[in-house]
């Protein structure tokens, strides 16, 4: 039995046709999209209309994740102050371009279960962890967290969020998390999805790392409006897909609760924020 996760498209539709190529030319029996499909990259809409083309033509799953969460609300809910509004702009922009269609999104559930052909050596798999879409499993999550992220009497945990692939073993639990599509944070640019395999008795699990065309990624970037119309933090989700590396955390570390305090402007903070970062993502001292 061969299974294929991907994750965290996150809206960059170059990176997702390699992908489901490789997919297809591994032709598994299953095929899980663990969340965040969309959101934070140029291309939402021709991201979800290819995917629910696979989903209706090949029987593709969908589980959400946090951003699918996001977009759905932005899409339902306005913002509660012009600071909010501002630092949503890139998803409302991402909901703007999904129009009605947001609402295919709506039923995808949030965690999936299966078990090997034989009803035994069961997997789970969910965009973060039990904890919550939010809360995925790392390399850093310490042992007592991580225990309380994963679920039960399985024989394999399947997980997204962090966008940094991992595989190891804890507690008699494999665990695989299949990094991200479109958007790595682990220093790797090219995409990341996951393979399992199960044979010999066991689940065995595979990272697959392929290239793709990043130029034609980052015209669309600065062509589909997302730069021009994404508002200031679009500017630095845009510089982490560059580096494949987180930054918006150091971002809201250094500056978020002065700016929903009104002490500077958040376009201020951008720019002060992407002349400060040093080659590691880190604001230099």
């Amino acid at each position: 039995m061969r299974v294929a996760v991907f994750s965290d498209v996150q809206a960059n539709l170059q990176a997702m046709r390699v992908v489901v190529e490789d997919i297809l030319a591994w032709d598994p029996e299953l095929v899980v999209m663990n969340g965040d499909l969309v959101n934070r990259g140029p291309t939402n809409l021709p991201c979800l209309e290819l995917f629910e083309a696979l989903r209706q033509g090949r029987g593709w799953l969908p589980l959400r994740g946090n951003h699918e969460d996001w977009v759905l609300r932005c899409a339902e809910q306005p913002p509660g102050s012009a600071v909010e509004a501002e630092m949503r702009r890139f998803t409302d922009w991402a909901a703007q371009e999904l129009g009605d269609k947001v609402g295919l999104m709506r039923d995808w559930p949030d965690h999936l279960s299966f078990s090997c052909p034989r009803g035994e050596h069961w997997v789970h798999v969910t965009h973060g962890s039990m904890k919550g879409n939010r809360l995925g499993v790392s390399q850093n999550v310490a042992d007592q967290e991580l225990a309380e992220r994963l679920p039960e009497d399985v024989a394999l945990f399947v997980g997204a969020h962090t966008h940094k692939a991992l595989q190891k073993h804890f507690a008699g639990v494999d665990i695989i998390n299949v990094g991200s599509v479109g958007s790595p944070f682990d220093g790797d640019t090219r995409a990341s999805y996951g393979r399992l395999e199960y044979r010999n008795s066991g689940w065995h699990t595979q990272i697959v790392r392929l290239p793709y065309d990043r130029l034609a990624t980052e015209r669309a970037f600065r062509d589909a409006g997302f730069l021009d119309q994404g508002g200031p933090l679009a500017q630095i989700i845009f510089e982490e897909w560059k580096r494949a590396q987180m930054l918006i955390r150091f971002w809201s570390a250094a500056y978020q609760e002065a700016v929903l305090a009104g002490e500077i402007g958040l376009q201020r903070s951008v720019d002060q924020f992407l002349s400060g970062i040093g080659e590691a993502g880190r604001l230099r001292t």
